[in-house]
């Protein structure tokens, strides 16, 4: 798997990364932040004063947010417009948010809920400004007729979205790339990947039964990686369809080795790709803002970030 093109980063480029200079004290670059990153298992130092936190996020170097945390016109607790006011105040744009919808399964009998809940949503980021309303959460897909009910509900999300001034997106984990077939009743992974006729991956149904006009996608290179896909070889084929991502690796950006974040890059560069978010997971509860730092230096260092 790590072998594919652009999976594997050689050690050459690992060492660049973290060895090149910064070009000035505070070079400025496009660097964004997952919220996700700081109140999953909710670090305290963030959760107890969210302005400090946000100010002190932006001292790093990022310039850019993408919310996590969404209910009902708040942001964990606090209301939607007094979060925009205060990463205003450090100097930080929100220009994405995740959102889940309050149900799992997708059908005909919830599908008004599903776009009542999505109107909300909408009306609540456009009036801070946002770009993207992208949903994190993967609906229940066990088969092929669960990919065409699914594309049916993100095609209207797509329009409401529209409608309200934002664009509409999906972002993906590793179950995406799981295999479906028709009438089946689970994914298949590695070597249990059916050759049944009409055989899927989740992940290219979901691509290829949304419109593009109306539904776009948040590639997170990490859970690509270990959905067992090269997250470049996506970006090529679909250069139209993907237009934010989620830089991620197993923890800091870099340590692990496995990620090609250089050709990442430059493929995303290639495709015009301007947004891009980094979110840390597995990080010792208590201590992520230590590790987004480690992850914005990391950045800051490469020579291949703009």
């Amino acid at each position: 798997m790590m072998a594919a093109g652009g999976l594997l980063a050689g050690s050459v480029n690992v060492a660049n990364a973290a060895t090149s200079s910064v070009s000035g004290a505070n070079a400025a670059k496009n660097i964004g932040l997952q919220i996700y990153s700081l109140t999953v298992g909710g670090d305290q130092e963030f959760v107890k004063d969210v302005a400090g936190g946000l100010k002190k996020v932006a001292a790093m170097g990022y310039a850019t947010l993408e919310l996590a945390g969404y209910n009902d016109g708040k942001v964990g607790a606090v209301p939607i417009r007094d979060f925009n006011k205060m990463a205003q105040d450090a100097g930080l744009k929100i220009v994405s948010t995740h959102v889940n919808p309050p149900v799992n399964m997708y059908s005909p009998r919830n599908i008004e809920q599903i776009k009542e809940f999505w109107k909300k949503a909408a009306a609540d980021h456009a009036a801070i400004g946002c770009k993207y309303l992208i949903q994190p959460g993967q609906p229940q897909t066990r088969n092929t007729e669960d990919i065409k009910m699914i594309c049916e509900v993100f095609n209207e999300a797509g329009k409401i979205a529209k409608a309200a001034g934002l664009i509409w997106g999906y972002h993906n984990h590793d179950g995406e790339f799981a295999t479906v077939i028709p009438g089946g009743m689970e994914g298949f992974t590695g070597r249990r990947r059916p050759s049944t006729p009409g055989a899927q991956i989740i992940y290219d149904g979901y691509l290829e039964g949304t419109d593009p006009e109306l539904v776009q996608f948040e590639m997170d290179v990490y859970w690509t990686v270990m959905g067992q896909k090269d997250p470049v070889d996506y970006m090529k084929k679909h250069a139209n369809r993907i237009r934010v991502l989620h830089i991620k690796d197993e923890k800091v950006l870099g340590e692990s080795g496995m990620m090609n974040f250089q050709k990442i890059y430059e493929t995303a560069y290639a495709n015009g790709i301007q947004d891009f978010f980094v979110e840390l997971e597995n990080y010792p509860e208590g201590t992520q803002m230590e590790g987004v730092k480690g992850c914005a230096d990391y950045l800051l260092k490469a020579s291949f970030v703009k």
